[in-house]
This record gives C-alpha cells, structure tokens and sequence, in this order.
C-alpha cells in the first residue's frame, strides 16, 4: 500500500517558503532515477521559476534519502530513438544553468550521471557525510550529458576531470569536497536547517546583481580578461540603476539589514509642457 502510494504521487514536488522554491526529484521507490516524466516536469518547474518574480533562490533536492540515481534503466528501452529523451536531457540542464536566481543542490545518498551533473549545474552544493557521487556513464557504455562534459573541467580541471569520466568510480562526499565538487559538508540532521539558512540569505540578496554576478562568472571562464572587465562594467551600470545601491548604503548608515527589491531606480526628467 505505501508502494502504491509513492507510485501515485507525481514524480516533481514544489514548494515556497518565502522567496525560496524547493525542487524535490519524488521517485524514492527508484532512488529517483530520471524518466522522460521527470525530465519533462523539471522543465517545466524550471521555466516556470525563471519568470516567477516571487522566486529569489532555488534549492533542487531528492525525496527518500536519495539525491538522484541517474537515468532510469529499469523504465528505458535501449532500442528506442535516443532523441527525445536526450533533447530533454539538453533542454533542462541549460535551463538550469541560465536560471537567474542562485541554485543551491541538497544532496543526501547518491548523486549518479544526469543525477550528479544536475547537482554540478547548481551554483552550489550541499552534501551529508554519507553522499556518494559517480560519473557513472563510462561502466554503462555512455559518453557524458546533462553538461558534464562542460562543468566537470571547468570545476575540477582536465585530468581530474578525464579520471572521473574515464574511470566512472564513486568517490564520497569528502573527497568530492576536497576537489571543489561539493561546497559545504553537514549532518543529515543539519543539513535541512543548514540549506534552509543558506537559500534565505540568497533569497535576501539584491536579486539584479546576483544574477549578473552568477551570469559573469559562469561566462568568465570563456573570456579574455578585456572581455570580462567589459563584461564587469556593463553589469555594474545596471546595479547601480537599480533601488537596491542607495539601499545598501542607507542600510549602511543606519546600522540595520538592507531591504533589497531589485527594483529600476531611474528617474524620468520632470516633464514641462
């Protein structure tokens, strides 16, 4: 009965607190392995969360005690066309990376494939003790997607990279932090609390700048140092457009927290008839 009742369930839930939406993959009867369901239904919460005002940070997070198992073999045909799902595979991890607000993936039990990739797109990433991560593409006779292939060099370097992929091996969670693939270790009893605390203070933030601040740097690394100083001039002409600059200061000022909107600060010239 409580089988049938996961089964039930829809395989993407959502939820707001604040300016912070959860994400959580619903599929703990398969350790949430992806499925063109769930592909499609991230797709849609994403794009969704791109032009929802109301959505400052985004947390993407697995039910169950699992982060994500990767693509579901069980569900699959390995004789079906691999367009569609691999379209869909493309469509979401761009989303993810282009999406505005900070992201923030809270990873407990395994994170494999499309799965870890989808952490990686994420601008940052929680992890409990116990999480184990694998590229796991090579030992099912794959090549990498989901960007992999862009984040993992770009994040670890290239020979770090190439053992991941090439070897497909499961390291854990401190040997993932060690290599700059997992931002903070906390408890499974922490980690809630933890994320809940981090995607508030994200969600507090002037909402222009960090979404040109995220923008540069993931830029960044494909630029000359002209291009990113160019880069770094227009963004700051915009955040100084914005109410959330004279905000700071006055918050300065007075001593208290700064109340940020992201709102347009131009004034339009008095009109004279």
């Amino acid at each position: 009965m409580g089988s049938e009742a996961t089964l039930s369930e829809p395989p993407l839930r959502q939820s707001q607190s604040g300016g912070v939406r959860t994400l959580t993959l619903n599929r703990p009867h398969r350790r949430n392995a992806l499925t063109l369901e769930l592909w499609g239904a991230l797709h849609d919460a994403l794009r969704a969360a791109a032009h929802d005002p109301a959505v400052r940070a985004l947390v993407l997070t697995g039910a169950g005690g699992a982060f994500c198992s990767g693509a579901d073999v069980v569900d699959s045909d390995p004789y079906a066309a691999p367009f569609p799902k691999l379209r869909a595979v493309t469509e979401v991890a761009q989303q993810l990376h282009e999406l505005s607000v900070p992201t923030v993936a809270k990873v407990r039990g395994v994170a494999v494939g499309a799965g870890w990739n989808l952490a990686l797109g994420c601008d940052l990433v929680v992890a409990t003790p116990d999480a184990t991560f694998s590229e796991i593409f090579s030992r099912r006779g794959l090549s990498l997607d989901c960007g992999g292939s862009w984040l993992l060099p770009k994040l670890v370097g290239v020979q770090q990279a190439k053992r991941l992929a090439l070897l497909g091996e499961t390291i854990d969670a401190a040997q993932a932090h060690a290599l700059g693939l997992v931002t903070w270790i906390e408890s499974a009893e922490e980690i809630d609390g933890f994320v809940d605390e981090i995607a508030a203070r994200l969600a507090a933030g002037p909402p222009i700048a960090l979404a040109q601040i995220k923008a540069l740097i993931n830029e960044g690394a494909d630029r000359t140092m002209r291009e990113a100083l160019a880069g770094e001039s227009r963004a700051q002409a915009v955040a100084f457009a914005t109410a959330d600059v004279p905000e700071a200061y006055a918050a300065f000022g007075q001593k208290r927290p700064p109340s940020f909107t992201g709102e347009w600060n131009v004034r339009r010239p008095d009109s004279r008839t």
